[in-house]
């Protein structure tokens, strides 16, 4: 499951064969496709999301607000929360979420989604076999903990 930079999924390859052909034919250049991912990197990736778990940490009224109702993360100025739905992990429930269709990954809110959360190995492996696919992460959890799927479709 592991991503391997060698063995690029044929969607990357041909997005990369269409990006050259339309930069090769003037339709579009490498800085406007560089400055759109930067916008992603920079104004819509991760740190929007990490800015809602820290206000979640900080701000109990806002983290019950947020556990309600997706729709809290409008309060930070983020779109795109009406059917965000929020879990917590506690001591007892871990949460793993996962899109086997991956139609409904939250790039508002998370950014780019990383290639391997893309791939049909982890898809498929979050679902049958979770806590394995945790430990690869480094998160090893006490079998006493139940670890919850979640398929976002």
């Amino acid at each position: 499951m592991r991503y391997d930079p060698e063995q690029e999924p044929y969607v990357a390859l041909r997005t990369k064969a269409l990006e050259s052909l339309l930069i090769e034919k003037g339709l579009l250049s490498a800085e406007a496709v560089d400055e759109r991912i930067a916008e992603y990197e920079r104004d819509i990736g991760p740190l929007k999301g990490a800015r809602v778990v820290a206000r979640a940490w900080t701000d109990p009224g806002f983290k019950a607000r947020l556990l309600r109702d997706g729709a809290a993360i409008a309060e930070l100025g983020l779109p795109g929360g009406a059917n965000l739905v929020v879990v917590e992990n506690t001591p007892t429930d871990h949460h793993l979420v996962v899109c086997t269709l991956f139609s409904c990954y939250p790039w508002m809110v998370l950014g780019l989604p990383p290639t391997w959360y893309k791939s049909f190995a982890y898809r498929s492996r979050a679902v049958i076999e979770p806590r394995a696919v945790l430990r690869e992460f480094g998160l090893e959890l006490d079998p006493t903990v139940t670890v919850h799927v979640w398929d976002s479709s």
